[in-house]
């Protein structure tokens, strides 16, 4: 697992409404964590799962690490493909109504974590 390419660049957030899940979430199902990656369908939604669920390696990039108001911080993880993509990119996470992959742990909340994007600020 290599870390981001420019530690200096912020390039993920998560607004509130999304935050304040993540807090309800860590209650119930203890240290989070995000993956990207860059399949179809819901392989292109962020993904949530229990920290240590989803096998991490070398082909993946820790973006950043999202503070939720918690001890601890949600990291944030893209497989090294997605990044190619997206490295121009700010990444923001947030909620949405809807049903998301019954892999990631907001599936039965009726919600479902989007990304939002934007370029990043020289």
């Amino acid at each position: 697992m290599e870390p981001a390419l420019d530690e200096a660049v912020e390039r993920v957030a998560v607004t509130g409404e999304a935050a304040e899940l993540l807090r309800r979430l860590t209650g119930l199902h203890g240290p989070l964590m995000f993956h990207q990656s860059g399949g179809c369908c819901d392989g292109s939604s962020p993904m949530c799962y229990p920290d240590g669920e989803f096998r991490l390696g070398a082909a993946d990039v820790h973006l950043g690490d999202l503070d939720v108001g918690l001890d601890r911080a949600v990291p944030v993880w893209m497989s090294r493909s997605q990044f190619e993509y997206w490295s121009h990119t700010h990444l923001t996470i947030d909620v949405v109504p809807g049903r998301g992959a019954g892999f990631s742990v907001e599936a039965p909340e009726g919600v479902r974590f989007v990304i939002r994007s934007r370029l990043l600020e020289a």
